[in-house]
């Protein structure tokens, strides 16, 4: 058996922008799928850098290292050859821990596993798509809530809790967030602002201190908590900031500045 995908890699509308290892990120440059009230947004749409983004799978690169790709519920648009979709669930326990994990960390329940070696889409998003190596980040991150899309399965998730229970109080943060560890592994997140806009901050024993929730991963060795931005109530008024989330230790931090 075998399979041939035309006028997708091969069409004049469509870009990689991104590729990492199996996972590539796909670009429809123009939305040709248009009538005559909506040709003029969409084609202003398209200069604003506001395009349809995909992620596409090679599922043999997977099973080159005897791995499959996890995926966020419901990311799945298509697949072709061979790829088979599991769980991964092994009991009603495992289900029921499931479900309180991602109810606390915002993302889905039950990630799909899918393995094989065909060719494996993901749902189109006007999101940016990002790729991150799992190397750049000593081994371990952690994603702000609803950021995950996929992963190599080499790649272990637990949800973690904030250092402080005030994290809960108006940071404008869950308490809970998803963190990913491995020796090897890529990791694709949905984005609200491109690669171009995130700034990168290296921490070595130093903190930083943020006012809002614009950093979308930081290193899971650095301890982040929400805290007064000043040094009593009365000064925090003052300020006019109140609370902030600070991140402290050895590690670093992409966030988007721009995101409102």
């Amino acid at each position: 058996m075998s399979y041939r995908i035309q006028n997708l890699f091969d069409n004049d509308d469509v870009e990689i922008v991104e590729q990492l290892g199996a996972f590539s990120v796909l670009q429809w440059k123009r939305d040709l799928s248009v009538n005559r009230e909506s040709a003029l947004s969409e084609y202003f749409a398209a200069k604003m850098n506001v395009h349809r983004r995909q992620v596409v799978v090679n599922m043999a690169e997977l099973a080159k290292h005897q791995l499959g790709c996890t995926v966020q519920a419901g990311a799945m648009q298509w697949m072709a050859g061979d790829v088979r979709s599991e769980t991964g669930i092994k009991g009603a326990g495992d289900f029921f821990g499931k479900m309180v994990g991602g109810a606390v960390s915002g993302e889905g329940a039950i990630k799909p596993l899918y393995t094989g070696t065909g060719t494996l889409m993901l749902e189109p998003t006007y999101k940016y798509l990002l790729l991150l190596d799992i190397n750049d980040w000593n081994g371990s991150l952690v994603l702000d809530d609803g950021l995950f899309l996929a992963s190599y399965s080499s790649l272990k998730h637990r949800i973690v809790r904030r250092s402080n229970l005030s994290s809960a109080v108006g940071g404008g943060e869950g308490l809970f967030n998803l963190s990913l560890s491995g020796q090897y592994g890529v990791v694709a997140i949905e984005s609200p602002v491109p690669r171009e806009e995130l700034i990168e901050i290296h921490l070595d024993n130093d903190q930083i201190k943020i006012d809002g929730n614009m950093a979308l991963a930081w290193s899971s060795s650095l301890e982040f908590t929400v805290e007064r931005s000043g040094k009593s109530l009365v000064g925090s008024a003052a300020s006019g900031e109140g609370l902030v989330n600070v991140y402290r230790g050895t590690g670093k931090i992409i966030m988007a500045p721009t995101q409102l």
